[in-house]
């Protein structure tokens, strides 16, 4: 019994460290150039501020390609562009692929695609908020946006 109470405190101690090792290591790494580390050079995940989603283009070319359900998507520019918001994972293991928007006299499907970059190994499963922006071929007005996904 002593020897499983010191192993498991063990373990405890073990993954105490562990945790603040790598938040520790994303606080520094964010910081950007005054950490030695350029901020351009993390994933948008890791740079993005606090409770803001991260911003990404939509890159092709990723492995197993799937629609991907977003939560908001928001004009802005007076309605020429929507922002689209979603609950994604972490680059290299969840990349957006690309966007895809039909547009009607009644409504704006959007639909968004990501895949894993082929050189993705080790994956993590940690949610990042991500954003996209999206350009309309005509202002929002009073057509409704739909998921491309959710169908």
């Amino acid at each position: 019994m002593r020897t499983i109470r010191r192993t498991a405190a063990t373990v405890a101690t073990l993954l105490i460290a562990i945790a603040g090792t790598a938040s520790a290591s994303v606080a520094s790494a964010s910081a950007g150039p005054l950490s030695g580390t350029p901020a351009s050079h993390l994933p948008a995940s890791l740079t993005a501020s606090a409770g803001a989603p991260a911003p990404v283009k939509p890159r092709g070319g990723t492995v197993d390609p799937h629609k991907v359900k977003w939560t908001s998507a928001k004009p802005i520019r007076n309605g020429g562009y929507l922002r689209v918001t979603w609950w994604s994972g972490v680059e290299p293991c969840t990349v957006l692929d690309r966007v895809r928007v039909k547009e009607t006299r009644r409504k704006v499907t959007v639909t968004l695609y990501e895949g894993r970059d082929k050189d993705a190994q080790m994956c993590v499963m940690i949610a990042v908020q991500k954003s996209t922006i999206v350009k309309l071929r005509a202002p929002l007005g009073d057509r409704r946006v739909v998921d491309g996904a959710a169908r």
